[in-house]
């Protein structure tokens, strides 16, 4: 260490290390019963080196399993749920990559070759990226000072799977793990991440009010997060249903700034705009399922079928529509860009939408 950095770490190991397999299998058996996850961390010193046995016993017992692997040889652990290796050990695997694009398809290459689920890739300095076959998404890295990374890739999939146990969807399991990585990396030594320091992360010092706020009072609110130099990110919709799209969409404009405003439109509107059967939920409902999001700081309702008149009078640093929209198009985004800001277009998941959903119930997709 100098100057509270870690310069290098050296690890010296003269006796290997022998354990008993039938053993820990044995201990691996009675504990399935009362999980739905495991995490199997290969270190490569003898302890997982059945490893492939230990999958087979959680899948059997119906275990969401994640692993942490080791070396050039990813065979043993076919069948996994999650893998998460760093940059460097995954090009070890699949060879260097030379641009995002020869990244991912290495990337789900390596998840058909050997029946994993999902690939979570830890970046260092680029932060993560989540590999499915359909769908993949990246995060920027949260630390802002770093002093010492041991432990952190441990920080990383603890975190994963406890928000797999929870049943979150992935991509926002990504952002609490991505968050704690970035704690632990800002300590000094091997450390741990506690709730409420993940807390504090996705929110900030919250002595002011936050989730549901009325106009008049997120008007306050904006200020005080402008005076603390925090990003104001704005987007808006009907949000009847969530699912998979929307919360990649909302993690994607959280990470454009440090506060995520999202506006709802009334049931009215939502009438107006969608037909008679629509909404499917109610606005409180739509509301309360927004705020419970960790990625959103504030949600806010709107009357009108467009929000141009609430854009104009908050005046968001980031004003984010999701589609095909230019810029110049989206509603109140002229009086944003006046304002100094800025409007950014994201890509919604093709497939994914609160129609194909219904549609589905219905029987008729």
């Amino acid at each position: 260490m100098a100057q509270h950095q870690q310069l290098i770490r050296l690890d010296f190991e003269d006796t290997p290390l022998q354990f008993n397999q039938d053993a820990l299998i044995k201990k691996l058996k009675q504990h399935t019963a009362k999980h739905s996850v495991v995490v199997f961390s290969d270190y490569g010193k003898g302890t997982l080196a059945n490893i492939a046995a230990h999958i087979s016993i959680a899948k059997h017992a119906g275990l969401k399993i994640l692993c942490d692997p080791k070396g050039q040889n990813y065979q043993p652990y076919n069948g996994a749920d999650i893998i998460t290796p760093n940059l460097s050990e995954f090009q070890a695997v699949v060879g260097a990559c030379s641009d995002e694009n020869e990244l991912l398809s290495k990337g789900r290459s390596l998840l058909n070759q050997h029946a994993i689920g999902v690939l979570l890739l830890t970046r260092g300095e680029a932060g993560m990226t989540l590999i499915q076959p359909e769908f993949s998404q990246s995060l920027p890295a949260q630390a802002k000072d770093v002093f010492d990374v041991t432990g952190a890739g441990d920080t990383v999939i603890a975190v994963m799977a406890a928000a797999v146990a929870l049943k979150m969807p992935l991509p926002e399991a990504m952002y609490l793990a991505n968050l704690a990585g970035g704690i632990v990396v800002g300590k000094l030594g091997t450390s741990t991440v506690s709730i409420e320091e993940l807390l504090h992360a996705m929110h900030g010092d919250r002595d002011s009010q936050y989730g549901i706020v009325s106009e008049e009072q997120l008007v306050q609110l904006i200020a005080a997060a402008k005076a603390h130099d925090e990003k104001i990110v704005m987007t808006n919709g009907c949000f009847d249903i969530l699912h998979a799209g929307h919360i990649a969409y909302l993690q994607e404009a959280k990470a454009l700034g440090d506060r995520l405003i999202v506006a709802v439109n009334s049931d009215a509107s939502v009438k107006q705009l969608k037909g008679d059967t629509r909404p499917i939920n109610s606005l409180q409902q739509r509301m309360t399922v927004l705020a419970a999001l960790a990625c959103v700081d504030w949600v806010v309702a709107f009357e009108e079928q467009t929000p141009e008149r609430l854009y104009c009078k908050l005046l968001p640093d980031v004003l984010v529509k999701g589609g095909d929209y230019l810029p110049e198009q989206v509603a109140g985004g002229d009086c944003v860009i006046k304002a100094g800001g800025e409007v950014k277009i994201l890509q919604f998941i093709e497939g994914v939408s609160t129609t194909t959903i219904i549609n589905k119930a219905k029987g008729e997709a």
